[in-house]
C-alpha cells in the first residue's frame, strides 16, 4: 500500500512538468508567429528602397497644329494622246525612242508622202491650166465688149463670154481648195507629237502599212509635267473641303504608299460634282509641277490634303495618351519626379501627335515610353524624349488606338 505523502509529491511532479511543456509551447509558438511577421514586413522594406523607375519624358507644348484629310489616291496623267495616223500609206521612218521625253512639234513617224505629194503636184497644175483658161477667156471678155459697144457682137455673146469667165474663176478656187487639201494630206505623212510628254512603247515597226482606220495607234503619249493624283475623301468632309477651297489654295502632300515619305507636294485643283453614293466618298484631283517625274502614271500614293491649321494648341506626342477604364489618361511628372495620373480629352491626332483639349498645360511633363511600370505616386527617373512639335497631323484617326499600356494602379 502507496503512502499519501508519496502520491501527493508524484501528482506535483506532473502537474509541474505539464505547466513547463505548456510554456515552452507558448514560447515556440510566439517565436513562430513573430518571425513570419517579420518575414511578410521584407517586401514593404525593399519596395521602400526600390531604385527610380526610367521612363522616357516629353514636354507639352503650344504650337499651330495643321489639320489634315488623309486619303488613298493614283496618279494619273494631266494629259493622254495615243498617235494614230491621219491617212493610209508605208512607214518609211520611226524618229522617236521608246520610252523617252518628247517635246511637242517632234517627229515621231514618217509615212509614204510620194502618193500624196503626186496628188498636191496634179492639183496645182490643175489650177495653172484653169488660171491659162481664166486669162484667155477675160480676153476674149474684152473683145466682145468692146465689139458690143460698137453693135459688131451681140449681147448674148457677150453675156455667153461673161459666163465662161465666171466659171473659170469659179473653178479656180475648187483648184485651190483641192490643193490645200492635198498639201494637209501630205502633212499628215509627217507625224508629230501634239504634246510634251514622255512615250511609251511603239506599236507600229518600219515598214508596216497603217491606215487612218487603225484603232490601235502608233504610241502613246502622257504628259508628266504638271500631273495629277485623284484621290478620295469622305462625304462628310465637303463641307470642310469647299470652305478651304474659297480661302484660297490648298495644299495636297502626295505620300509613298506606306506612308513614309513625302514624294511631292501640289495644290487641290479639282472636286467632282457630285458624292459617290455607293462608297460615300467625293473624288478629288490635286496637281503637282512633278519637276522631277517622281510621280509616275498608275502609281498608288497616300495624300495629305491640309484644311485647316488650329492655333497655338495644346500638343503632346501621341504615346503619352493611355487607356483606361474611366478613359483617356497621361502620366505627368511632377517636380518631385513622382508620377500622377491624369485624365485628358483629346480634340485630334495623327502622325504621332495628339492635340489636348483639356487635362494638361504647356510646360508639364509626360511620359511616353516606360509607363507599362508606372501608378500613382511612382518615382520615375525621366530621359528626355522627342519634341512635340506637329509635323503632318491629320483628321479622321481615332483616338483609341492601340497602346502598350495598362490602367493607372491607385492605391
Amino acid at each position: 500500500m502507496v503512502p499519501v505523502e508519496h502520491s501527493s509529491r508524484s501528482r506535483k511532479r506532473w502537474w509541474f512538468l505539464a505547466l513547463a511543456a505548456v510554456l515552452v509551447g507558448i514560447y515556440f509558438g510566439w517565436q513562430h508567429f513573430t518571425t513570419k511577421g517579420a518575414d511578410a514586413a521584407l517586401p514593404t522594406k525593399a519596395a521602400a528602397v526600390a531604385p527610380p523607375v526610367p521612363v522616357t519624358v516629353a514636354a507639352v507644348q503650344r504650337t499651330d497644329f495643321p489639320v489634315y484629310l488623309n486619303g488613298l489616291g493614283t496618279v494619273q496623267p494631266f494629259n493622254t494622246v495615243t498617235v494614230r495616223s491621219r491617212v493610209d500609206g508605208q512607214i518609211t521612218k520611226v524618229e522617236f525612242k521608246q520610252g523617252l521625253m518628247v517635246k511637242q512639234g517632234d517627229v515621231l513617224v514618217q509615212v509614204d508622202p510620194r502618193p500624196y505629194q503626186a496628188a498636191l503636184t496634179q492639183a496645182q497644175s490643175k489650177k495653172a491650166q484653169d488660171e491659162a483658161n481664166l486669162k484667155n477667156a477675160k480676153l476674149n471678155l474684152d473683145r466682145y465688149q468692146s465689139l458690143a459697144d460698137k453693135d459688131f457682137a451681140s449681147k448674148q455673146q457677150l453675156d455667153t463670154q461673161q459666163a465662161m469667165v465666171d466659171q473659170l474663176t469659179a473653178q479656180i478656187s475648187g483648184d485651190q481648195a483641192a490643193i490645200d487639201n492635198a498639201q494637209t494630206q501630205l502633212s499628215y505623212t509627217t507625224i508629230t507629237a501634239p504634246l510634251s510628254g514622255r512615250a511609251g512603247f511603239r506599236l507600229v515597226d518600219p515598214g508596216n502599212i497603217v491606215h487612218a482606220s487603225d484603232q490601235n495607234g502608233i504610241v502613246t503619249i502622257v504628259q508628266l509635267q504638271p500631273i495629277s493624283v485623284v484621290f478620295t475623301a469622305p462625304e462628310e468632309d465637303v463641307q470642310e473641303i469647299n470652305k478651304a477651297l474659297e480661302a484660297g489654295v490648298v495644299p495636297v502632300k502626295a505620300l509613298s504608299s506606306d506612308g513614309l515619305k513625302v514624294l511631292a507636294e501640289g495644290r487641290l485643283g479639282r472636286v467632282d460634282n457630285q458624292v459617290d453614293q455607293a462608297s460615300g466618298t467625293i473624288r478629288l484631283k490635286g496637281v503637282f509641277d512633278n519637276k522631277d517625274n517622281i510621280l509616275w502614271p498608275g502609281l498608288s500614293v497616300q495624300t495629305q490634303l491640309l484644311v485647316e491649321t488650329l492655333k497655338q494648341v495644346v500638343v503632346i506626342p501621341e504615346d503619352a495618351v493611355q487607356h483606361g477604364p474611366d478613359g483617356l489618361y497621361a502620366f505627368v511628372i511632377g517636380d518631385d519626379n513622382k508620377a500622377t495620373v491624369q485624365p485628358i480629352t483629346l480634340n485630334q491626332t495623327g502622325e504621332g501627335k495628339a492635340v489636348v483639349q483639356q487635362g494638361l498645360s504647356p510646360g508639364q511633363r509626360v511620359v511616353v515610353a516606360g509607363q507599362y511600370r508606372l501608378q500613382a505616386g511612382t518615382v520615375v527617373k525621366p530621359n528626355a524624349g522627342p519634341a512635340a512639335a506637329p509635323q503632318a497631323l491629320s483628321t479622321g484617326s481615332t483616338v483609341t488606338t492601340e497602346a502598350e499600356n495598362i490602367s493607372p494602379k491607385v492605391p
